[in-house]
């Protein structure tokens, strides 16, 4: 016997956990490598630590603005859409049910039942049927602007918190080495839950993450580095 979750996929959770991911990695990746980079330059460790904790404040504005403002384009298409179908059903109702039967006869149902189906989903929502099967939006994937410029300033700050938190604690001659580390490690082990929580391999997922968040905090470094020697 199947278990009882079986069909229940992932999808529903691909716009949080988009805006999720992307925030956390971003503020471990951005806030590390400018960390890294000063710590590169032999900056001192006040400097470290004011300049992590406004890098942490700008990130997560600049991620809840940025994100915010896509998501919200996203949700004005889907009203303007909405608003179309609208008035479509308003002024050609049949043509409208017409239009809904093509699309589930072109998905393999016959087309006897293909106009059932259109005439009972229609008298029961017609807008909502039209939005799901013609529009391909439904209340799981609807765009919601605050909720993800939320995610994003959250999930960014915590992930920020974490090379800062560092820089708190761990001793000078060691810093380099334990923010890259302490860094690399995390951004593990979101890659490898970000792939489990979609359906996706983890240990792809995983390692997609740490090769370009390494590549990215190792560039930074060296360019701290060559800076600090001028």
């Amino acid at each position: 016997m199947r278990p009882r979750d079986h069909d229940r996929h992932k999808l529903g959770t691909a716009n949080w956990l988009r805006a999720s991911v992307l925030g956390a990695n971003d503020g471990i990746v951005s806030t590390s490598s400018l960390l890294l980079g000063l710590a590169a330059a032999n900056a001192s460790h006040a400097t470290l630590l004011l300049s992590g904790t406004a890098a942490l404040v700008a990130g997560a504005m600049s991620m809840a603005a940025g994100e915010y403002v896509s998501v919200h384009s996203q949700a004005d298409t889907e009203a303007a859409a909405l608003a179309q179908e609208r008035a479509e059903l308003r002024e050609d109702y049949v043509g409208e049910r017409r239009e809904l039967t093509d699309i589930y006869i072109r998905r393999g149902i016959d087309a006897a039942l293909a106009r059932q189906v259109a005439d009972q989903l229609m008298a029961h929502d017609a807008l909502g049927s039209h939005a799901r099967d013609e529009l391909g939006i439904s209340p799981a994937s609807r765009a919601k602007p605050l909720q993800a410029a939320m995610a994003s300033a959250a999930s960014f700050s915590i992930g920020a918190v974490l090379p800062l938190s560092v820089v708190a604690i761990a001793p000078a001659r060691f810093l380099i080495a334990a923010i890259a580390l302490a860094s690399l490690a995390c951004l593990l082990l979101l890659g490898g839950w970000s792939a489990k929580v979609g359906g996706a391999s983890v240990r792809v997922g995983a390692l997609r993450v740490a090769f370009w968040s390494a590549l990215a905090m190792a560039v930074t470094t060296a360019v701290g580095a060559v800076v600090g020697r001028l």
